[in-house]
């Protein structure tokens, strides 16, 4: 269990990785995240705040997988959520869902649509409401639905 800076409750001691139950800033909980890219950006901050430069852990969880004909990737935390909304061809495996709580993207998988993460995490981070309508159709770009002063 650790702090959002990678800090175990013993002085000097630092998790990264599947270890690692890790106090989320921007999700105020604790998270524990099992998949090697987690392990890769928790190794780089647990570093920087061994040698002195705080810095906290706070990448939306993510993860990926391919499986047979069938790639997905996984961004956010959806602990609670009151709608699932899908975009693309579901049928088809070629589609999106999101999670949403309250009308904000929380959590959001993509299936066999490439270059994705980064605009779900931007949507994520804007934790602002979106309009269900532009979000479920292919042809708005995801990138168009994060407000401009957005920290995404």
């Amino acid at each position: 269990v650790t702090d959002e800076f990678l800090a175990t409750s013993t002085d000097g001691v630092y998790a990264a990785g599947d270890v690692a139950s890790a106090r989320h800033p921007f999700f105020d909980t604790q998270l524990r995240v099992e998949h090697w890219s987690n392990a890769r950006f928790q190794g780089v901050a647990a570093a920087k705040n061994m040698m002195g430069t705080p810095t906290p852990y706070e990448r939306i969880p993510y993860f990926f997988s391919d499986q047979f004909d069938v790639s997905m990737e996984y961004s956010g935390h959806a602990p609670t959520f009151d709608q699932v909304v899908f975009r693309g061809d579901v049928r088809g495996w070629k589609c999106m869902a999101f999670w949403l709580d309250q009308g904000k993207v929380v959590a959001g998988l993509s299936l066999n649509i490439p270059r994705t993460t980064k605009p779900v995490q931007a949507l994520i981070r804007s934790r602002a409401a979106v309009d269900v309508d532009r979000l479920t159709d292919p042809a708005v770009p995801l990138a168009d639905l994060v407000p401009a002063d957005s920290p995404g």
